[in-house]
């Protein structure tokens, strides 16, 4: 069996498994709703009435400028940098690539230039 099916086999499983722990739960909830239904209608009416915490507001300049350095810094961390030959072999690679690149741009610019002059019979 491959491993695809493998997985997919034990998602639908745990799926399954979930689902039928949730119709449990709500079977279990059914028999004592009558009582339970006052109890969440005032836990709602709490939650509406809580006021706006300091914490709740936007962080300062200063704070949101550290938060962000400190971001920076733990992406840096995960990055996989090069090995000196990688980085070698790389800049060779992209060099050779703008010196390609250079040479084809020239080409086609002293072919516009060219046709322009015989076009026109000026010489600049």
């Amino acid at each position: 069996m491959a491993n695809k099916d493998r997985n997919k086999r034990s998602v639908r499983k745990a799926r399954a498994e979930e689902r039928a722990r949730v119709e449990a739960a709500q079977a279990a909830s059914a028999g004592s709703q009558s009582g339970s239904s006052k109890a969440v209608a005032k836990t709602e009416k709490k939650a509406e009435k809580k006021p706006e915490k300091k914490s709740d507001k936007k962080p300062g300049l200063f704070r949101r400028f550290f938060n962000y350095l400190a971001e920076v810094r733990s992406e840096l961390r995960r990055v996989t940098w090069p090995s000196k030959e990688e980085l070698k072999s790389y800049s060779v690679a992209i060099i050779a690539m703008l010196i390609v690149f250079g040479v084809v741009i020239w080409l086609v610019d002293s072919g516009i230039v060219a046709a322009l002059v015989g076009y026109t019979s000026l010489r600049g």
